[in-house]
């Protein structure tokens, strides 16, 4: 990071330095981190490191934006029906901090395309299928890199933080997918919470501020207005994670 920037940074950020303390922001500025989903949760989660003031934003994402997108994905506007939500989303995320980097990955992530996720020190799952986030898993514990799961539908969320090695991973804690549920209702505050909570990980672990969602599954009900944890542990025998 440049004098320059450093400088015009410790401006723009000066809200949060006593929070994250001078290496603390250093260390968040010389970050990058892969965002995969640039849906309902994947906009608050990218829009908040953005202004946080993340090094790198790894933005991955094949579908376009579509009408029904808008009730809870920020970063695409009515003007971007149509367009690759990757772009949409770096071209609003570059106009609220000019300062990031911002990559656009447009691929569906698979087993074979998993290696253009290169240089990353942390990925957000933000998707919507098992088959997905297991993916995102595996890849996080092959790497040793943290993984933020997290997960929405109607007024409730859940978010748990992985660390290989220390904590159980995706797979210890469901260890079978659970039945499809696509066309499930979301509501956008729903996602809007859930996702800025992962931000919100993902900054405590750049940082090494705070405690982190680990070793257990935070569940929100917003129509309740309760948020409970229950404890996850590694298993023995996980397929991913096991020594």
């Amino acid at each position: 990071m440049n004098s320059d920037r450093l400088k015009d940074g410790l401006t723009r950020y000066d809200r949060q330095l006593e929070l994250l303390g001078k290496s603390g922001q250093e260390n968040l500025n010389n970050s990058s981190v892969a965002v995969v989903g640039l849906g309902g949760l994947g906009s608050p989660a990218a829009i908040y490191l953005a202004i946080a003031g993340l090094g790198k934003l790894v933005l991955v994402d094949h579908d376009e934006v579509v009408l029904s997108n808008l009730n809870r994905q920020f970063l695409h506007w009515d003007e971007d029906l149509g367009r690759q939500k990757s772009r949409s989303a770096a071209e609003k995320l570059k106009r609220v901090n000019s300062e990031i980097s911002v990559e656009t990955l447009e691929l569906e992530l698979t087993a074979n395309t998993a290696g253009e996720l290169s240089d990353i020190d942390l990925v957000i799952g933000s998707v919507d299928n098992f088959e997905t986030r297991y993916l995102l898993n595996e890849l996080a514990v092959d790497r040793g890199i943290p993984y933020i799961h997290g997960a929405v539908e109607g007024f409730r969320g859940q978010l748990t933080t992985v660390v290989p090695g220390e904590t159980p991973c995706l797979r210890c804690i469901f260890p079978d997918e659970p039945p499809d549920r696509s066309g499930i209702q979301v509501l956008g505050v729903t996602a809007g919470v859930i996702g800025t909570m992962m931000a919100n990980e993902a900054i405590k672990v750049l940082t090494d501020r705070g405690n982190l969602v680990t070793g257990r599954l935070l569940m929100a009900d917003l129509a309740s207005g309760e948020f409970n944890s229950v404890d996850v542990h590694r298993n023995r025998d996980c397929p991913v994670c096991s020594e």
